[in-house]
């Protein structure tokens, strides 16, 4: 038996409300911080899918999306590292498709099946911008999702699977590009509606398979307009057995969409249920999933439902133009941030990783890692200590009115893990209303800059307030 073992998501804390884009919208979308991209949101949802799991016995990670950060150099390397998955492991990125999601999960599933892996981790996400103003802006969100795909303590179980491919340029973006492009909206909704509904007929037959052998049905869609129209033509009821699609409260994600869908529908499944389950872009991609007893095992993840109930909302528009670089309200410009590429490379495990050190003699654990034991000052007896998933508690902190030009109150806080050790870190997604000595937080995965001139994105660790208990 082949297929999902655990899952995991990530959406960010931050909405904006869809009237504030344009009067009269309706609903809210996920807003990444400025500190967030597909890569860092990627590595959160990784991290929550690999929560039970034996991560050494992880051999591979699939990363899909169409806003990676480089355009030459692979981001799932980067993903497994501050996942702190085993070096010796198949990466690759699955690129320019809103259907890479579901295509990495057939791929990692033809892995596992073929018995190159034992264990394969894919995770989807993106942060697509639509031009200000538009359709796009109003129904993009941003998010990640992530499963870990085994023939092992399978809870939900790969029974078919049924892919086409078409030529239909409906929705595109060209290398140079920032923003979505689309040909008129009933030339989408015609080659999206057609495209699907030919692709999951077929399935059907194929594997004959009827509307009332499904549980669940669950549909990429561009938008609203044509969900319904399609689950009717199939058969499918849209009251009992349509998945919500959560446009109202997230958003279309992109990349990761089909699979967050996925994970919000597998949130309420029961042993037994059969799913239906689509990715669409470039094609269409069908699976046939049937839930087993095992579950149960995975109700306590971090999936779709508490990050939705866990949000704050922009406090306006310009805001989140300038969240994403598309509007500059500076006073003053700052010197451009340098990466020293040898720094990184000599500490990647301390940055990447977040790998503290513990004391072999007493058990004092240190960040950054030191050759001498503040406490007992044994000299270069230490062990490594993941960090990334430690909780911590605020010890003190200060507030810097000067140095970001566009977090113009950064918080730096001295925070002292659970497990022992403390750290000094930027703090993130925080209310600085809200601060408290002694407050739970959690560690995130976040980018610190962007060097233009030197085209390196640089990424560290923030804490940030304890989201999801």
């Amino acid at each position: 038996m082949i297929g999902i073992a655990s899952y995991g998501a990530y959406i960010p804390l931050w909405r904006l409300k869809r009237e504030a884009i344009s009067e009269g919208g309706r609903g809210e979308k996920s807003v990444g911080n400025f500190d967030e991209d597909s890569l860092t949101m990627a590595v959160s949802a990784t991290i929550h899918s690999l929560e039970g799991v034996d991560r050494n016995k992880v051999g591979g990670l699939l990363f899909a999306s169409t806003t990676f950060p480089y355009k030459e150099k692979q981001a799932a390397n980067i993903v497994a590292a501050a996942s702190d998955l085993p070096k010796e492991m198949f990466t690759v990125d699955v690129a320019n498709s809103l259907r890479g999601g579901t295509s990495a999960f057939k791929l990692a599933a033809d892995m596992v099946k073929a018995e190159s892996v034992k264990k394969i981790v894919v995770v989807a996400s993106d942060c697509r911008l639509g031009f200000p103003g538009s359709s796009f802006e109003q129904n993009c969100g941003d998010g990640a999702g992530a499963v870990v795909i085994g023939n092992t303590d399978v809870a939900v179980e790969i029974e078919a699977v049924l892919s086409v491919y078409n030529q239909l340029i409906d929705i595109w973006r060209a290398d140079e590009d920032i923003f979505i492009r689309s040909w008129e909206d009933r030339f989408v909704q015609d080659g999206y509606i057609k495209t699907v509904e030919e692709t999951v007929q077929a399935f059907m037959k194929k594997y004959k398979v009827e509307p009332k052998d499904i549980s669940k049905a669950i549909f990429y869609t561009p938008d609203m307009r044509g969900l319904g129209e399609l689950a009717v033509k199939l058969g499918f009821n849209p009251k009992t057995q349509l998945q919500d699609p959560l446009f109202a409260v997230m958003g279309n994600t992109g990349t990761a969409y089909s699979l967050m869908l996925l994970i919000a529908a597998l949130e309420d499944a029961k042993a037994g249920d059969r799913i239906l389950w689509t990715g669409y872009g470039d094609g269409c991609d069908v699976f046939l999933l049937k839930v087993t007893e095992e579950i149960e095992r995975l109700r306590g993840q971090k999936g779709i439902r508490r990050h939705l109930e866990s949000k704050q909302y922009i406090k306006d528009y310009l805001t989140y133009l300038e969240w994403k670089r598309l509007l500059s309200r500076r006073g003053i410009k700052l010197p451009a941030e340098e990466v020293s590429m040898t720094a990184l490379r000599r500490d990647w495990d301390e940055v990447i990783r977040f790998y503290g050190s513990r004391c072999k003699s007493c058990g004092t654990i240190q960040f950054p890692p030191q050759r001498a034991c503040t406490k007992c000052h044994t000299i270069d007896k230490f062990e490594r200590i993941r960090l990334s998933d430690q909780k911590a508690k605020l010890f003190t902190f200060t507030i810097d009115f000067v140095t970001d030009p566009i977090d113009k109150q950064m918080l730096v806080s001295v925070v002292d893990f659970d497990c022992g050790g403390r750290a000094v870190l930027i703090m993130s997604d925080r209310d600085l209303k809200k601060i408290k000595i002694g407050m739970p937080l959690e560690m995130s995965f976040r980018k610190l800059f962007y060097n233009k001139e030197q085209g390196i994105h640089n990424y560290f660790w923030r804490s940030i307030p304890e989201r999801i208990r």
